[in-house]
Parts: structure tokens; sequence; C-alpha cells
């Protein structure tokens, strides 16, 4: 099947710049092609999935992708999408988060020699030479102060105020897409919808500069996949907890797994098709079950396997299915201290320097029963449970085989009441 059949099928495909034309170059040509990712943080978030997984659709069929990382635009500031303006990092925490984010990049793609290897490349290496008389004089000179105004990433800022510097960043960008046709032969760019005008200014810079150097008109390309909405109406890839990272130590494993799983129904198979490698005849099925039995969440474990698998590893996703278990179950005593720290890190917590206390003290000292009064009466009638087992011993000492790895204990008061002791 083509490339252009599968993303359309999929529902990825919010805009092309020549639908025919990048089909027949896609068929016949290695085509070469980028997508930029501006190090706003020491890691990527859900957010930036869909793009990065759009370079591995092209390169699963045959083409080459280039994970292109702004440690240069970076330190100006992307205006799409935003009332206000980005505040400014230094030099050094750019690179860092530069560093950071290629890593992730080269754990989803496959960086290689093989003809359509994903490389990554950082526009510092061009954007930090270029001088100011030469960005302008040769840059800058192909942009009407007109046609920037008219792009949507700038015309959207105009009333809240826009700076000279992240009005730049069009250019930038632009300059980016022309360096990469220049030095790798890269003849498409993609992106979200949100970068629609900088991507076609980009060809525009490109096809101007050809033009002043009496050159034939180059063959490129612009696509933009859909900004992903939710059906309830909150921000896809937000939490209570904050964004969801692709680093295991901002969002563990576990938490990935479950954001993936508590997936809304309605919003379930769009998101496998965004999302996995799934065919569609998998797909398929996966709907006609959930339309059928929807209590049986056969979808929203699929989707959360993929997603956990792909960017985390078999390992992390087995971890993951582990800790939701036993949390299911009720049977902790299978968990060790690295899936009690995944699985509990959100629960209240303590850290009690006498291991051998009794389970009275602890509880008061922990704060789990405001006074020993009701620290015996949760004990008598069966509220308190010591790693997902019951303990009624009003008197109950605690012992060695309480402690996992002799790093934690898991207090349970109630049905959902969890709290998570640490010992020194």
């Amino acid at each position: 099947m083509h490339i252009l059949d599968d993303l359309a099928q999929r529902d990825l495909i919010q805009q092309t710049t020549d639908d025919d034309g990048l089909r027949k170059h896609l068929e016949e040509n290695v085509v070469t092609l980028y997508c930029g990712f501006d190090p706003t943080a020491d890691s990527l978030h859900i957010g930036h999935l869909l793009p990065v997984l759009m370079l591995k659709r092209f390169q699963k069929a045959g083409h080459r992708p280039i994970a292109l990382i702004g440690g240069g635009t970076g330190m100006i500031g992307d205006p799409s999408g935003r009332s206000t303006e980005r505040s400014l990092n230094s030099a050094d925490v750019v690179k860092g988060y530069s560093d950071s984010i290629k890593n992730q990049l080269a754990h989803i793609l496959h960086f290689d020699d093989s003809k359509n290897g994903a490389v990554a490349r950082n526009n510092h290496e061009w954007l930090s030479s270029l001088t100011i008389i030469d960005f302008l004089r040769d840059v800058g000179k192909h942009f009407s102060i007109n046609y920037m105004l008219a792009k949507d990433s700038v015309e959207s800022r105009l009333e809240n105020g826009i700076s000279f510097t992240e009005f730049t960043y069009m250019i930038l960008q632009s300059y980016d897409f022309m360096n990469l046709y220049e030095k790798e032969n890269c003849t498409l760019q993609i992106g979200g919808s949100d970068q629609w005008g900088n991507i076609t200014a980009g060809m525009e810079l490109i096809r101007r500069t050809r033009s002043e150097k009496s050159e034939a008109e180059a063959e490129v390309f612009g696509l933009t996949v859909p900004l992903i909405t939710k059906s309830d109406g909150t921000k896809f890839g937000k939490t209570a907890g904050g964004a969801v990272w692709l680093d295991p130590v901002k969002t563990t494993p576990y938490e990935f797994y479950q954001f993936w799983i508590n997936t809304d129904d309605r919003d379930v198979i769009r998101f496998i098709k965004y999302f996995t490698f799934l065919e569609m005849e998998e797909i398929n099925a996966l709907e006609k079950e959930l339309e059928s039995a929807p209590e049986k969440r056969v979808a929203h474990r699929r989707l959360a396997e993929e997603m956990t698998k792909l960017v985390h590893g078999e390992d992390a996703l087995q971890q993951a299915e582990k800790i939701t278990e036993a949390l299911f179950s009720g049977d902790l005593k299978s968990l060790n201290a690295a899936e009690i720290e995944q699985g509990f890190k959100d629960v209240p917590s303590t850290v009690v320097e006498e291991k051998n206390i009794a389970l009275v003290d602890l509880l008061v000292n922990a704060g789990i029963s405001p006074s020993k009064r009701q620290a015996r009466e949760d004990i008598k009638n069966g509220a308190v449970y010591i790693n997902g087992e019951r303990n009624t011993e009003i008197n109950y000492q605690m012992q060695e085989t309480d402690r996992v790895e002799d790093k934690f204990t898991i207090i349970r008061r109630g049905k959902k009441k969890y709290y998570l002791i640490r010992y020194n």
C-alpha cells in the first residue's frame, strides 16, 4: 500500500501542498524528509509522538527521515500555537535538552548507515555561524512583511504583541528547510497543522533562491498532521499531574501505561489509528469488539501495550502490566521495590526511622489514622492491610517480612486509601 493511502485511512493527513506530486515523488524516489523538534524541555512528551511516529512510518515505507533538533531555533522560540512569548533558556540548558531529546528519538527511530537509516541533525550547527548581515541579505530579503503577517502563527499574535525575535522564527525554520534541501536533498517537511505557514514559507524560500541562481524549480513538498483533540474537551497529553513525558524518570512506564489504558471510549480507536502500527484489519476488529463489549476494554489494553512497548520496551511493558494486575487484585507481595516505587509514586508517603514499630504507632505517626484509639478501631474492624494482606492484630509489631527489600511497606486503610512507608 502507498504510504499516503495508509496515512489517509488512519486520518493522519491534515494538509499536503501537492498531493498528486508528492504521491509520484514518493513512488519514484527514496525521499529524505524531516521534522523539527525544539528543545524546550529535557524530554519530549506525548504531544510530540505523532510527528515522531510519522517519521517512523515513512522510514518503514523505505524513505529516509531526518529528526531535526532545534538547538538554534530553540533559543528563539516558536510563536505557533501560543498566545504569549516563550521564556528564553541559556545556551548550556538548550544543549543539554538537545542531547536528551536526541537520545529519546534514537530509541524510536532507527539511526544507522542504511539507505533509509534515520539521522539526527541540530540546526545550531548552521544557525550559530550565520551572521546578522548574511541573514538579512541572503535570507530576509526573500520575505515581505505582508507575506509574514498573513501567516497564522504571526497573525494570531498581533493583538497581544509579538517580539521581533519570535517574528523571525518563520525565516529561521525556512532556512532550515533550504539548508537540508541543499546539503541532504531533503524534499519533504512534515509537522503539526500549526506548522503549515512555516513549512510553506520554507518551500517558497527554496524556490526563490533557486530562481535567483537560475536553477530549475525544486520539487519540494509539505505535509501536516492534525492537532490532537480529546472528545471530552480536555487537552491531549495532560493529566492531573501534568504532561505525560517520554522520559521514564519524569513519567514512569506504569504511569505511561495507565494514561493510554484510561483513554476515553470515544477516542481509543482514533488513537490506535494515529499512534500504533497495527494493521487496519486488526483495528477494525478492535472497533467491533469495543461496540459489542466495551466493558472488556480490549482496545484500551491493546493501545496501552503497543505504546508502552514502543516508547519504553518490552521489559517496561511487562513491569507496567504486573503493577496494574497487582493493584487490581490486591496481591502487592508480588511487587519488588522498583515496581512499588513506580506504582505508588503519587500516594502519600512517610519516612520511618524505627523499623520494628508497633502497627498502631505506625498508623498514627504516618498520619494514616488520626489517633491511637482510631488506629485500634481500624485494625479491629479489618480496615488495615499490610502489603495487601488484612491485619486484625491490635498489638501487632511490624516485622522484617513486612518490608519489601527493606525499603517499603504499603499500608492500605479502607478500600482505596494507600500509604507508602519508606525506611532509612
